[in-house]
């Protein structure tokens, strides 16, 4: 995609992303990594509207292993670098029960199916985490136009978004 093209699907992106978080107070998001759909921007233009917005903060264990993700409030030009050449909220990180308090999560995804099944970047920290939102909350993965595939092998761990936010609009699964 050119990055002309990546410009003008993550403008539309934002505006769908404000109208999803509309009326709602805590909204957990992402930092988006290379050329994954978002822009910093749009996580400004929620916090600007009162919005809080909860950012992932990724640790492993002693073993190397990916543990949940904490959480961290996002300030407009407070991000601090972070493991794995991430970038994160600064101080103070709440722990995975945060993501309780979120009435919407935006999961980072590098293409979803018609199930919801997400392709993701393979160390499962989303996967871990997402058990601690609530059960009602609404999981979107944003994605570029053709990023929805007919199918993704997905094992007994995956945890599947129940909706995708292209340029496009919403795309509702199950």
């Amino acid at each position: 995609m050119s990055p002309i093209d990546r410009e003008k699907q993550n403008a539309a992106l934002a505006a769908h992303v404000a109208a999803a978080a509309s009326g709602l107070s805590v909204v957990a998001a992402y930092l988006p990594v290379g050329s994954e759909p978002g822009t910093v921007e749009m996580l400004d233009a929620l916090a600007t509207r009162g919005v809080q917005v909860l950012l992932p903060v990724a640790r492993h264990d002693a073993m190397g292993t990916p543990t949940s993700l904490s959480w961290g409030q996002y300030q407009p030009g407070e991000l601090m670098d972070a493991h794995f050449g991430l970038r994160e909220p600064a101080p103070p990180v709440f722990g995975p029960a945060a993501l309780a308090h979120a009435e919407l999560v935006f999961v980072p995804a590098l293409a979803v199916d018609r199930r919801g099944n997400r392709l993701g970047r393979g160390a499962g920290f989303y996967d871990r985490s997402l058990r601690f939102a609530a059960a009602s909350v609404a999981l979107i993965a944003p994605l570029y136009v053709g990023e929805i595939l007919d199918d993704i092998p997905a094992g007994p761990h995956d945890v599947p978004v129940t909706q995708a936010l292209t340029a496009d609009g919403l795309v509702t699964f199950g």
